[in-house]
């Protein structure tokens, strides 16, 4: 076995390799640009070797300084991880050269399959379905659009090289065609360094459903289940659960068995995934196939105990399998959500600076990685498990410069609904502050009626959040529970400001008992708390009572209560006359008042929001690409007015109504703040 490996990556998944290794008694190394000397993964391998400034394309992609620290290190193997060299031919042969192992598959096996191009062709040759798609190179705008009317719109046009989402484009119609040719050449260029592009036909109301298949060197294949990965945005995965709640057991079968021969058709050997586009008929049809281990791939672990980067690494020290088809079994059921560094309130564009407050919930350790002894963590067991594989930690940066996902959240259960619950609980008590992300969109596709039915495909976010994401709104009965709690713990932060001022003893009666509570804008309840040493009975005006009991004392950030008996999880900020309350989703400002602070509140006028409507504010941190208008200009609604590229993505910002230019504040090449002015409109 390897006495050394190098990660040639970094974040959460440089931060998960390293913990296998270490339980394989494997020394590890980290590499790291100038934006991660002080990154988790950097501190938890055994070694570090600096490479280069932030940019990828100067420090993480460029071979020859990995293959500088390797020499330096002497790493005898190397693990790609996802994404920068994890699919990259010519990193694979140079490996080879220098006689380091790749914990990946061979060269010829990356070459075919890593080109989405050629994997089709052979794809089609070994009897798998593929998607109808035009299979060549596109030399320009005009070509795409050609090919685009030639195979029928919807085209989803895509990076021959691409992955996560990059350099991938959905067209309706000629003018989509011609700019997302445009843009899906610039981000493959950008992120993989080769900007070949093709199209396919895009599938309506598909999901997207994976097989993973692991194989060694010696011809032993076999297939681990599946993926169900339907609840995307632009094309990038948020939400992946295992199994699929749509395949049959004779579907499933089918798909393992195709994805099987394809990787025995190419020589595989290591883990590897199969995609598939699934109708609702339960047709599939081959995507493509990713060299490489999927950020995905913990689902798989919690429902067969199956440490994935384990075999990774067995396999390319030469080891046959010890695991058979037959040895498979799917146990439960696991789901993950990937926290975003994306605000969604503001249509989920990158949000970037240091993280003030991180708190994932506790891991626990449950079901298939505990029965099979792959769990890494030293948690205790439970019914339910709860895994956060991530990169970062409290104070650390969130950089521009890489992509904007900090952890996966998972969670396992025995069965889905179970699995769900968990992962709502788990939601709830994950703290982030500091930057806009994801936690309350997940939370709100937790509690979906399609997601929870199973009854989703790829365009569920496009059709659930048409306008994007403004929040959850809670049912009656939930903000009932939220005012009861709010009610109680406002109860005990006024017991607490009591006894520091010196206006009480220890006699609470000279705390109320009659308050209002107000929860958002529009719902108003007069309650009554009355407290006891084990928790509070809130009365409401119509006679309902609650019953809220918890540990919560006035400063802390996570009120883990019950409300007649069930579990309600709030994160709490102290405001003026009450709380910011988040839980499920929602972000709601909770004022609790005595019953004439409360009638005079709403005597006060509303503070009216500044107009930026005659602005075009930049919506995150980023560089501008280029700009579209100029001063005198009309523009016309949906017009392209500017392009801003952050964390690998280009963003077009585009005209909201008709309008004339009257000033441009930045060009190409500027960096920009959060609501800089880029343009102002007469």
């Amino acid at each position: 076995m390897f006495d050394k490996i190098l990660i040639a990556n970094r974040g959460e998944i440089a931060c998960r390799v390293i913990k296998t290794a270490r339980k394989m008694g494997i020394k590890t190394v980290a590499i790291y640009s100038d934006a991660d000397k002080n990154a988790l993964h950097v501190s938890m391998a055994d070694e570090a070797i600096h490479i280069g400034p932030p940019p990828a394309n100067q420090s993480y992609i460029v071979i020859d300084k990995v293959m500088q620290a390797i020499k330096d290190s002497g790493a005898q193997a190397v693990h790609p991880g996802y994404g920068f060299l994890s699919e990259n031919a010519k990193f694979a042969e140079a490996l080879d050269a220098a006689g380091v192992a790749f914990i990946g598959p061979p060269q010829g096996a990356i070459e075919s399959m890593g080109d989405k191009i050629t994997s089709k062709k052979i794809a089609q040759e070994a009897g798998v379905s593929t998607v109808p798609g035009y299979m060549g190179l596109i030399e320009d705008a005009e070509e795409a659009v050609k090919i685009s009317n030639e195979i029928g719109y919807p085209v989803m046009i895509k990076a021959s090289a691409g992955g996560g989402g990059k350099g991938m484009r959905i067209a309706w119609t000629d003018d989509e065609a011609r700019e997302g040719f445009q843009s899906s050449k610039n981000e493959a260029a950008n992120s993989f360094g080769d900007d070949r592009i093709f199209i396919e036909k895009f599938v309506t109301q598909p999901r997207h459903i994976e097989i993973q298949v692991l194989a060694d060197q010696h011809g032993n294949c076999i297939y681990l289940g599946e993926r169900e990965c339907s609840i995307q945005r632009r094309n990038q995965k948020v939400v992946e659960e295992a199994p699929s709640p749509f395949l049959d057991e004779a579907t499933r079968k089918a798909m393992g068995e195709q994805s099987v021969a394809l990787a025995k058709a190419v020589g595989y050997a290591s883990a590897g995934t199969v995609e598939f586009i699934v109708d609702g008929e339960k047709n599939f049809y081959f995507l493509e196939m990713n060299t490489r281990l999927q950020v995905e791939h913990p689902v798989t672990e919690l429902i067969t105990g199956v440490d994935l980067v384990e075999q990774m690494i067995r396999v390319a020290n030469g080891e046959p399998l010890t695991i058979t088809q037959d040895d498979v079994t799917l146990t439960g059921w696991a789901i993950e959500n990937r926290l975003y560094a994306e605000d969604p309130y503001r249509n989920f564009l990158p949000s970037i600076g240091r993280l003030t407050r991180y708190r994932p919930p506790m891991e626990v350790a449950a079901g298939p990685m505990v029965a099979n002894n792959v769990w890494h963590g030293d948690a205790p067991t439970g019914k339910t498990a709860v895994r956060n594989d991530t990169g970062v930690y409290e104070g650390g940066e969130i950089s521009m410069y890489y992509d904007p996902m900090i952890a996966k959240l998972c969670t396992w259960g025995e069965d889905r609904a179970t699995a769900i619950e968990a992962m709502r609980m788990a939601l709830d008590r994950f703290e982030v502050e500091g930057i806009g992300h994801n936690l309350p969109f997940v939370a709100a596709v937790m509690d979906h009626p399609k997601f929870t039915s199973g009854n989703m495909t790829t365009a569920f976010i496009a059709e659930e959040y048409p306008e994007g994401f403004d929040g959850v709104t809670l049912s009656e009965t939930d903000q009932r529970r939220v005012a009861a709690a709010c009610a109680a713990m406002h109860r005990v932060a006024e017991i607490r400001r009591a006894r520091v001022s010196g206006r009480m003893d220890n006699h609470e009666r000279h705390v109320g008992e009659d308050w209002v509570v107000k929860v958002g804008s529009d719902s108003l309840w007069p309650v009554t708390v009355g407290a006891d040493h084990d928790g509070a009975n809130i009365t409401f005006e119509d006679g309902a009572t609650l019953r809220v009991e918890g540990n919560w004392t006035p400063g802390d950030q996570l009120a883990d209560m019950t409300v007649d008996g069930t579990p309600l999880v709030l994160k709490v900020g102290k405001i003026t006359q009450g709380f910011r309350v988040r839980t499920r989703g929602a972000d709601l400002k909770v004022q609790i008042r005595t019953p004439r602070q409360a009638e005079l509140a709403e005597l006060m006028p509303e503070k009216l929001p500044p107009d930026t409507s005659k602005l075009l504010l930049c919506p995150m941190p980023g560089l501008v690409v280029k700009v579209d208008v100029e001063v005198g200009q009309e523009v016309q609604e949906g017009q392209a007015l500017c392009t801003i590229e952050a964390m690998k993505m280009e963003n077009i910002l585009r005209a909201e109504k008709k309008c004339v230019v009257s000033k441009i504040n930045a060009g190409a090449g500027d960096s920009l703040a959060v609501d800089d002015v880029i343009i102002e409109f007469e």
